[in-house]
């Protein structure tokens, strides 16, 4: 793994020392695209002994491209639930994407016709790259009103993308939109509920968070070079010197969850990864509030990196519900036992 995060960093430079960041979805499907050509969307599975290395190459991604990784990291992950889903014979060639919001205003139902083939009807909402992919797993609701996965080629006369729901500034050029389906053919992927019930969903979840990390320790090395130039500014060194330490100790999260996900392949680690979401959240907020203090308006005016991250990584870590996660946090450890704190 160490060769390919070499040759992935090596085109991700390439793509740094273009005059501007990515801008438009077609520059970021070229980029997607030679990833994929150059086989650097095969990284090691979840839970299979090299998690953080995973982990390591969405957090390079992240720390180049917000709306890069927004994609590589889908596409990844659909790459994972297939394999887990002993469905990897459905992995064709092309882009693929995770689509899993389910919204009460746009609401996915899967059928079969006459002849017993999987058709799709109804909106699928928050569809991020929509314009850029080939394939997506998608979940939707059975006749019994059971959620399901499918898969589903986009390319079909009975798949409408459209340019609605994505009003953002921050990972524009993503385009979360709306889908309308209209009897499309799909496949479904393993059983009812599988793709919430499997053990890979919080793991997902996790690499999610890397994302952040990413993007955070990208913003904390801008603030790192500043003050390598600027040994007069003590204010920025102090400001350094916390982000430093927030950095650290996220880093050392992802590597404690990464290491009880691979000891742990099949147990469930919605605990561990709420935690380590948490922290990174919580981390990346500290960046992006001390980077800004210290630098001041200069790199979000000048500097089209560092602006580009700053825009982006708010609106990506609104993955995470906030409090909401909080409270679910808390419960569960309310509610154990042998949790006590202790070195």
């Amino acid at each position: 793994m160490t060769d390919d995060l070499q040759r992935l960093a090596a085109i991700l430079d390439v793509i740094a020392k273009r005059p501007q960041p990515l801008r438009h979805d077609a520059e970021l499907q070229v980029a997607m695209r030679v990833c994929v050509e150059q086989g650097l969307d095969r990284l090691p599975l979840p839970a299979g002994g090299q998690t953080l290395q995973r982990w390591q190459a969405l957090a390079s991604v992240a720390g180049h491209d917000l709306a890069l990784a927004k994609l590589y990291e889908s596409h990844t992950d659909a790459i994972a639930i297939l394999h887990e889903l002993d469905s990897r014979h459905l992995l064709t060639d092309g882009l693929w994407a995770v689509w899993a919001a389910d919204p009460p205003y746009a609401r996915l139902n899967v059928g079969h016709d006459a002849e017993g083939v999987a058709r799709l009807h109804g909106r699928k909402a928050w569809c991020s790259g929509a314009a850029q992919i080939d394939s997506a797993l998608i979940t939707a609701w059975d006749d019994q009103n059971q959620p399901r996965l499918v898969a589903v080629n986009l390319h079909q006369r009975q798949v409408a993308i459209s340019d609605q729901g994505w009003q953002a500034v921050g990972m524009a050029t993503t385009a979360s939109v709306e889908v309308q389906f209209d009897q499309a053919q799909a496949t479904l992927v393993g059983g009812c509920d599988s793709y919430l019930s499997r053990p890979g969903f919080w793991h997902g979840g996790a690499g999610i968070a890397a994302c952040w990390y990413g993007a955070a320790a990208a913003l904390g090395q801008a603030l790192k070079a500043h003050c390598a130039k600027r040994t007069d500014d003590p204010h920025a060194q102090a400001h350094l010197g916390a982000v430093d330490a927030t950095l650290s100790s996220a880093a050392g999260a992802l590597r404690d969850c990464a290491q009880w996900i691979d000891q742990h392949p099949q147990q469930d680690a919605q605990w561990v990864v709420r935690r380590v979401r948490a922290q990174i959240e919580q981390a990346a907020d500290e960046v992006l509030k001390r980077v800004g203090r210290a630098l001041g308006a200069t790199p979000y005016c000048r500097d089209a990196h560092f602006a580009r991250l700053a825009a982006d990584l708010p609106v990506f870590m609104r993955q995470s519900h906030a409090e909401r996660d909080l409270a679910e946090l808390g419960r569960q450890v309310a509610n154990a036992d042998h949790l006590t704190w202790q070195l």
